[in-house]
């Protein structure tokens, strides 16, 4: 089972009571106040887990409770601290609060990244907290402070090297099937695919490169017809987009008209999307017709095109060491990521400073509009989760 859109609800653990004790022992007549504080609550926190391809273990899990932090004790015992809770969630997952307007708090587009995503409720004080010269019998203690509490979607977003996109029956997942062990599942009729498949090639040069199997388009994707927004979200990462064309024209259907088309509804889906198509492969090379429309294909295309017959394996090896090459091109000119700093959850209201590397120094930006003084931020609270063999 595949789930790439889920709601769930998240409750961080409540800070333990603080107690109030006192000391008593014999010949101990006035031992002054013992009591602990309360432990503090467990946090949720979502990390993107590289084994993780699917929302599908939230699905029978959508109540996630962090452990509450023990209460406080006499002789001076303090509560447990709540056990962090850890959420595995596949890369490429966008968090959003449902009670906020959908408002997105993380995207964990990096594997291996992590986020506080409820933070734990503090421990009350007990009542020896409260002991000073004056009052020196206190009778007072805390409460624990609840944990966050949300209620939040999660939508994935596949991450992939190559994105395959075409209409329903072009020979998408044939290909995937002829180059990897994906396992996707081809048939005679349309939207045989219902959820993205994603395939992994692996080089002689210890390389890999992975190619996602989007499912079928059709005409007015862009406005969410046929589960559109559902399958064009998961090409929105992919850096590297293939047209897949059916060059027999199989159901009255014209190569030329259906590349004009998945670029529009590219287009009219996000802006610049189509640009990023590398290649076109032109599939079912296998009749007269076939060669016909490739030529017209020749001259109303600028993009390098690849004859292929994707279920005999003929002209595959070609495609590969071209999409090998164009992926390991670009992720080398990729910046390096800069070290994580930590993550804190947005409250309503309250300004986000993003701190960026900028060389070997650091730059602070907001897309809000305020004013503060730079000489009076503490910047050791940035830097608390930087390794220092990083900096």
């Amino acid at each position: 089972m595949f789930v790439d859109r889920i709601k769930v609800y998240v409750k961080a653990g409540n800070g333990g009571n603080g107690c109030i004790s006192f000391r008593r022992e014999k010949y101990v007549p006035k031992g002054g106040p013992n009591g602990g504080n309360g432990g503090d609550g467990g946090s949720v926190i979502f990390v993107a887990d590289p084994g993780t391809s699917s929302l599908v273990d939230l699905k029978f899990n959508q109540h996630i409770d962090a452990e509450h932090g023990g209460h406080g004790l006499g002789s001076d015992m303090h509560g447990n601290r709540g056990e962090d809770l850890y959420v595995k969630v596949p890369p490429g997952t966008v968090v959003m609060d449902i009670n906020n307007d959908n408002y997105q708090i993380c995207d964990l587009d990096e594997p291996e990244s992590e986020i506080v995503i409820a933070q734990g409720g503090k421990g009350g004080r007990g009542n020896r907290s409260f002991a000073t010269s004056i009052n020196r019998v206190p009778r007072q203690a805390e409460e624990g402070y609840p944990g966050e509490e949300l209620v939040l979607l999660l939508e994935l977003k596949t991450i992939a090297d190559v994105g395959l996109v075409g209409y329903p029956n072009a020979g998408k997942s044939t290909f995937l099937n002829s180059v990897s062990n994906s396992g996707a599942k081809t048939a005679s009729y349309p939207f045989t695919t219902l959820n993205p498949i994603v395939g992994t090639i692996d080089f002689p040069d210890f390389t890999r490169i992975t190619i996602a199997d989007i499912p079928g388009l059709v005409e007015g994707a862009h406005e969410n017809i046929g589960l559109g927004h559902h399958f064009l979200r998961h090409i929105e990462r992919t850096n590297n987009l293939v047209y897949v064309l059916d060059m027999n024209g199989t159901d009255g259907r014209d190569p030329l008209d259906d590349l004009v088309k998945l670029k529009e509804e590219l287009e009219l889906y996000e802006e610049g999307l189509s640009d990023r198509a590398c290649m076109i492969l032109a599939n079912k090379m296998d009749n007269p017709a076939s060669e016909e429309n490739l030529e017209r294909l020749r001259k109303e295309t600028d993009l390098t095109i690849f004859p292929v017959i994707a279920e005999l394996r003929d002209g595959v090896d070609e495609v590969l060491e071209f999409l090998h090459k164009r992926v390991m091109e670009l992720k080398k000119s990729k910046v390096k990521h800069v070290p994580k700093l930590k993550n804190i959850y947005r409250k309503e209201g309250a300004v986000v400073v993003d701190l960026e590397a900028d060389g070997d120094d650091f730059a602070l930006s907001s897309d809000d509009d305020f004013d503060f003084d730079v000489e009076d931020l503490d910047y050791d609270d940035f830097y608390d989760d930087i390794d220092e063999d990083e900096v």
